[in-house]
Protein backbone atom coordinates (compact mmCIF):
# COMPACT_ATOMS: atom_id res chain seq x y z
CA UNK A 1 0.00 0.00 0.00
CA UNK A 2 1.29 3.53 -1.02
CA UNK A 3 -0.23 6.11 1.48
CA UNK A 4 1.93 8.66 0.67
CA UNK A 5 -1.16 9.63 -1.87
CA UNK A 6 -3.43 11.95 -1.33
CA UNK A 7 -6.86 11.74 -2.38
CA UNK A 8 -6.83 14.90 -4.87
CA UNK A 9 -5.08 12.20 -7.31
CA UNK A 10 -8.31 10.29 -7.10
CA UNK A 11 -10.26 12.77 -8.37
CA UNK A 12 -11.52 11.85 -11.82
CA UNK A 13 -14.03 15.10 -12.77
CA UNK A 14 -13.89 16.52 -16.28
CA UNK A 15 -12.35 13.29 -17.51
CA UNK A 16 -13.65 11.73 -20.21
CA UNK A 17 -16.07 14.42 -21.14
CA UNK A 18 -15.68 16.59 -24.68
CA UNK A 19 -14.48 19.68 -24.68
CA UNK A 20 -17.45 22.58 -25.49
CA UNK A 21 -19.95 20.61 -24.86
CA UNK A 22 -21.99 19.70 -21.15
CA UNK A 23 -22.82 16.20 -20.01
CA UNK A 24 -26.30 16.88 -21.01
CA UNK A 25 -28.02 13.70 -22.94
CA UNK A 26 -31.78 14.90 -22.81
CA UNK A 27 -30.97 18.20 -22.88
CA UNK A 28 -32.44 19.48 -19.68
CA UNK A 29 -29.45 22.48 -18.90
CA UNK A 30 -30.47 24.78 -21.15
CA UNK A 31 -28.73 27.74 -21.68
CA UNK A 32 -31.54 30.14 -23.33
CA UNK A 33 -33.43 29.66 -20.05
CA UNK A 34 -37.11 28.75 -19.60
CA UNK A 35 -39.13 27.50 -22.27
CA UNK A 36 -42.32 28.64 -22.75
CA UNK A 37 -45.48 26.49 -23.04
CA UNK A 38 -47.38 26.25 -26.33
CA UNK A 39 -50.02 28.82 -26.63
CA UNK A 40 -53.05 26.65 -26.75
CA UNK A 41 -51.87 25.54 -23.09
CA UNK A 42 -52.12 29.58 -22.16
CA UNK A 43 -55.84 29.92 -22.71
CA UNK A 44 -57.87 29.26 -19.11
CA UNK A 45 -60.03 26.95 -19.51
CA UNK A 46 -58.02 24.48 -21.34
CA UNK A 47 -58.20 21.21 -20.14
CA UNK A 48 -55.91 18.08 -21.21
CA UNK A 49 -57.24 15.54 -22.49
CA UNK A 50 -56.64 11.60 -22.92
CA UNK A 51 -58.17 11.56 -25.85
CA UNK A 52 -56.49 13.75 -28.13
CA UNK A 53 -53.21 12.09 -28.19
CA UNK A 54 -51.85 14.60 -30.94
CA UNK A 55 -51.81 17.01 -28.15
CA UNK A 56 -49.90 15.05 -25.83
CA UNK A 57 -47.20 13.71 -28.04
CA UNK A 58 -45.74 17.49 -27.44
CA UNK A 59 -45.00 16.62 -24.10
CA UNK A 60 -43.87 12.98 -24.41
CA UNK A 61 -40.15 12.81 -25.33
CA UNK A 62 -38.41 10.25 -28.12
CA UNK A 63 -37.97 7.84 -25.47
CA UNK A 64 -41.62 7.93 -24.16
CA UNK A 65 -41.17 10.14 -20.96
CA UNK A 66 -43.42 12.59 -19.30
CA UNK A 67 -41.69 15.87 -20.02
CA UNK A 68 -40.73 17.44 -16.57
CA UNK A 69 -42.85 20.67 -15.37
CA UNK A 70 -39.06 22.57 -15.66
CA UNK A 71 -38.86 21.70 -19.23
CA UNK A 72 -42.34 21.73 -20.58
CA UNK A 73 -43.13 25.47 -18.63
CA UNK A 74 -46.40 24.36 -17.19
CA UNK A 75 -47.73 25.52 -13.71
CA UNK A 76 -48.05 22.72 -11.06
CA UNK A 77 -51.24 21.88 -11.70
CA UNK A 78 -51.33 21.61 -15.84
CA UNK A 79 -48.70 19.52 -15.31
CA UNK A 80 -50.24 16.97 -13.30
CA UNK A 81 -53.37 17.28 -15.29
CA UNK A 82 -51.37 16.48 -17.92
CA UNK A 83 -49.51 13.37 -16.50
CA UNK A 84 -52.74 11.95 -15.43
CA UNK A 85 -54.32 12.38 -19.40
CA UNK A 86 -51.23 10.82 -20.72
CA UNK A 87 -51.32 7.68 -18.53
CA UNK A 88 -54.85 7.27 -19.01
CA UNK A 89 -54.18 7.46 -22.76
CA UNK A 90 -51.30 4.88 -22.50
CA UNK A 91 -53.94 2.75 -20.63
CA UNK A 92 -56.09 3.22 -23.36
CA UNK A 93 -53.46 2.24 -25.90
CA UNK A 94 -53.95 5.72 -27.79
CA UNK A 95 -50.63 6.49 -26.57
CA UNK A 96 -47.00 3.94 -26.65
CA UNK A 97 -45.65 3.03 -22.78
CA UNK A 98 -42.24 2.71 -24.67
CA UNK A 99 -40.23 4.37 -27.71
CA UNK A 100 -41.58 2.53 -30.97
CA UNK A 101 -38.11 1.61 -33.35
Amino acid sequence: MNDDRDFDDFDDRGKGRKSGRPDDPLGIRRRAGKKRPPGFVADPDFVFDYKDPQTLKHFITERGKIVPRRISGLSAKQQRALTQAIKRARIVALLPFTAVK
